[in-house]
């Protein structure tokens, strides 16, 4: 759906205060990779990923996703009085029931007039959120909505490495885990807003989405951890991202050298890679993170435009493509104008 009243009222990070670099990771894995013969720095050599960051002790999804709408609602500059719809959209969560998104409501002191709910979809959430808004938004139905995620992978790592540190551990063991090892924590909040209560702010435009469901065996998650086919992932991913790209084209009028800028979900140095390539993307235009703040699932792309923005690289008018990927597999890609 592409919306004509939708904008970008505020918009907000916050990084995880812990960094976890990746040869304090090796070296735990060590006894395992010599055991093993296994030589190759996947995580950094391969993944080009060097760090992540990490909660302190105690932090909940809901704790990081509170933190991140009390920012945005600061930058949007309204009284939280005011928002009529709360999505969370964090693939951690604190509980199975309630939803994140009650305790962040409650938290940041939302009104009983406001909705509140999670929408799960692997790393596609956020944008997901952002479409839900937007079309609330459009049918004159709300005038704000706060789209919010919490991502915590502390507990992943911990139990992740606990199995592949067992004596009993196979290769196959460790190739299948070792995309857990990818994750970083962090989180993002944005506000949505009926177009003429944010004058000058910039417009979100909506988009289009694909899905190829066929795989949706390629990766598995729970809340300590991630059985993964990176090989098949990547290739399906990437022949279902030019699928969704084709579909941008026409109903977006996407030209590739045309866009200012691809906020693009970030997994890996192989995955941005090969999807710039296969787009036709000017890297330059692909501002990447992961390679000291790991895959932040579905927070990593409102995180790299709030980052684009704090770096200055965002000016008025610009065309911003936001692509993500999710497991399952699903693909959305929007577009905000600057």
């Amino acid at each position: 759906m592409l919306f004509q009243h939708v904008a970008i009222a505020g918009l907000a990070h916050i990084d995880a205060p812990r960094r976890l670099g990746t040869d304090e990771i090796n070296a735990r894995l060590k006894p395992t990779l010599d055991r093993l013969g296994i030589k190759v720095d996947v995580l950094q050599d391969i993944a080009g990923i060097h760090a992540r960051r990490l909660w302190d002790e105690g932090v909940q999804a809901s704790d990081a996703a509170t933190l991140a709408g009390v920012k945005a609602l600061a930058d949007a500059g309204i009284d939280p009085n005011k928002v009529g719809l709360l999505v969370n959209t964090s693939v951690s969560r604190d509980y199975l029931e309630p939803s994140t998104a009650s305790i962040v409501s409650g938290n940041l002191g939302l009104p009983d007039t406001c909705q509140n709910f999670d929408v799960a979809n692997a790393c596609l959430a956020f944008l997901n959120g952002m479409d839900i808004a937007g079309r609330m938004i459009e049918r004159g139905e709300i005038d704000y909505a706060l789209v919010v995620d919490g991502e915590t992978a502390d507990l992943a790592y911990e139990k992740t490495i606990e199995r592949i540190t067992r004596a009993d551990a196979t290769e196959e063991d460790f190739k299948r885990e070792m995309a857990t090892l990818t994750l970083g924590s962090g989180a993002a909040a944005m506000v949505l807003a009926r177009a003429e209560l944010a004058p000058g702010a910039p417009r979100y435009k909506g988009g289009v989405t694909r899905a190829a469901t066929e795989w949706n065996k390629l990766c598995r998650g729970n809340l300590d951890g991630m059985i993964t086919d990176t090989r098949m992932l990547l290739v399906e991913g990437i022949k279902l991202a030019q699928k969704t790209f084709e579909v941008a084209r026409v109903k977006l009028g996407w030209v590739a050298s045309e866009m200012d800028e691809f906020v693009v979900h970030q997994v890996s140095k192989v995955h941005t890679a090969a999807f710039t390539k296969a787009m036709g993307i000017d890297p330059r235009k692909v501002l990447t993170i992961f390679g000291e703040h790991g895959n932040i699932g579905p927070a990593s792309v409102p995180i790299v435009l709030s980052k684009l923005r704090e770096m200055g690289r965002l000016k008025k008018g610009n065309r911003i493509a936001l692509l993500g990927i999710g497991s399952g597999l699903n693909c959305s890609m929007a577009e905000v104008v600057w």
